[in-house]
């Protein structure tokens, strides 16, 4: 097993993927790149949104092969939305200059939410009910600790699920935020990963089977150390434990199950781990570190995004 890398057009670094099949997806990155192959990664159709070439585009969600919503980390805070395969995009919501979005989840064509560090401390979640053509910031939303944010490394520190909500956090402390409600009402559930410092906490979430949740992450400035990198849930994040056997070995930035194998992958600065227990004992097969691992929306197949313009897919 390990990663088949594709031959892309690009140099810059590349956190947002969205992939829909073997051979559809999109991916997103800094200087403003957007990309776009359907045929498996041979070709890709690519350039700058909206000569935004200084902007990090960090996560994005794809609908199919016309259209798909890009968000930003950093400033300006802006999300884009295109139905014509990237040639124009339309900036859907711009923040005010202190928000910093993290990532965004879509659980349908119509409902979805992006979410970003705290503004006036609080956690900011903005909804939207028309695929991403308009948005609206959500009022009641929880207060985070000082020094408590969400990280943009791979765009999967959200999850959404039938107006289920699960968030996470990191740096001084390090959090699940869960709503049932589309984010009417909030709770908090703590989780034993790394904490305490900047650098620390929940870097991605993947659903595994139904009701179980697996979180990883640790230190980005430490990425050999496997100190309470990962994270497991087996009743829809409430509580969390920390895996019975070996964890993945080092800071993990994404993490993505693959239902046909039964396979937990997880992937960050010096690798790739995979899982065939549901996270309690994991297995080093890649020197390779992606930044973003996904599933493809068929289920068919994995996809990973990295440094240099990095791309690729499973090979087993």
């Amino acid at each position: 097993m390990g990663w088949e890398i594709l031959d892309t057009p690009t140099k810059s670094s590349i956190r947002g993927l969205s992939p829909l099949t073997e051979d559809i997806a999109w991916a997103t990155g800094s200087n403003g790149l957007w990309m776009l192959t359907v045929d498996g990664g041979k070709t890709w159709e690519h350039g700058v949104i909206d000569r935004l070439d200084t902007v990090d585009f960090r996560d994005i969600e794809a609908f199919n092969a016309k259209t798909a919503v890009a968000v930003s980390a950093g400033q300006p805070a802006v999300i884009y939305r295109t139905n014509n395969g990237g040639k124009t995009w339309k900036k859907t919501y711009e923040g005010p200059n202190e928000a910093f979005l993290d990532g965004l989840s879509f659980e349908d064509k119509k409902k979805g939410f992006a979410y970003g560090d705290p503004v006036d401390g609080k956690l900011m979640v903005l909804q939207t009910l028309n695929g991403g053509k308009s948005w609206i910031a959500l009022s009641t939303t929880p207060e985070l600790a000082k020094g408590e944010a969400g990280f943009a490394a791979s765009g999967s520190g959200i999850l959404t699920k039938n107006n289920n909500i699960w968030i996470a956090s990191g740096g001084t402390q390090s959090q699940v935020y869960y709503s049932e409600n589309a984010g009417v009402d909030w709770k908090s559930f703590s989780v034993p990963i790394l904490q305490g410092e900047a650098s620390q906490g929940i870097f991605s979430m993947t659903f595994v089977k139904e009701g179980s949740i697996v979180a990883v992450g640790g230190d980005y400035k430490n990425p050999d150390s496997n100190n309470k990198n990962i994270a497991l849930s087996i009743d829809h994040g409430n509580t969390w434990k920390l895996p019975k056997g070996k964890g993945p070995s080092g800071y993990r930035s994404g993490v993505a199950y693959f239902p046909k194998e039964g396979w937990l992958i997880a992937v960050g600065t010096n690798g790739s781990d995979y899982s065939t227990d549901g996270g309690n004992n994991w297995t080093k097969f890649s020197d390779q570190g992606p930044h973003a691992i996904k599933l493809s929306k068929n289920e068919g197949t994995l996809w990973v995004s990295g440094a240099d313009g990095m791309i690729g897919k499973i090979k087993y």
